[in-house]
């Protein structure tokens, strides 16, 4: 029996499925895991719908629950690879998310937004990649919209030396 939370989902599913996906990779940088984030958060969304105060907001719900998820992915990396290095194992395999991120200018450039603080590079991915407004950011990570402003000056004004040390201000090589 196909109730209407399964259609809203399903339409929902549609229209933001490779954007929250796009999302979390440029967070967590492992497309598997980004997948299975983002599929977590539809599966959430499901669970809840009855509970939605208002299910127009329910992309903003996706991208909150995408976020924080994300941050949880990232924390159970951090505590793994300190574990790994206790052990002192030597991880010599590739990067799972190699073969997407192959071109060498789109890796310098997550190379260098995996060097800001955490809510910089958050509120710098949402501005720009989801292309979310103030409000929208500050929903989304539960600040204000000043702390989006500043945080969006700092995280650009960090990337700008780093992205220029590499030469790629001014264009592809």
């Amino acid at each position: 029996m196909v109730t209407d939370a399964d259609l809203a989902i399903e339409q929902l599913y549609l229209e933001h499925w490779h954007h929250l996906v796009r999302l979390s990779v440029l967070l967590v940088r492992d497309p598997g895991q980004a997948e299975e984030i983002a599929q977590d958060a539809f599966v959430e969304l499901h669970r809840r719908w009855g509970r939605l105060d208002d299910p127009e907001r329910a992309p903003a719900y996706l991208r909150q629950t995408v976020v924080n998820r994300s941050r949880s992915a990232l924390r159970h990396r951090g505590v793994v690879q300190r574990h790994l290095a206790r052990q002192h194992v030597v991880d010599l395999a590739p990067a799972a998310d190699e073969p997407v991120l192959a071109d060498s200018r789109r890796r310098l450039v997550l190379d260098a937004l995996q060097r800001l603080p955490r809510r910089q590079r958050e509120v710098l991915v949402l501005r720009y990649y989801l292309d979310l407004s103030e409000a929208e950011i500050a929903e989304t990570l539960g600040i204000s919209r000043g702390a989006v402003k500043s945080h969006a000056s700092r995280g650009s004004a960090t990337l700008r030396p780093l992205l220029e040390a590499r030469d790629l201000k001014g264009g592809d090589r």
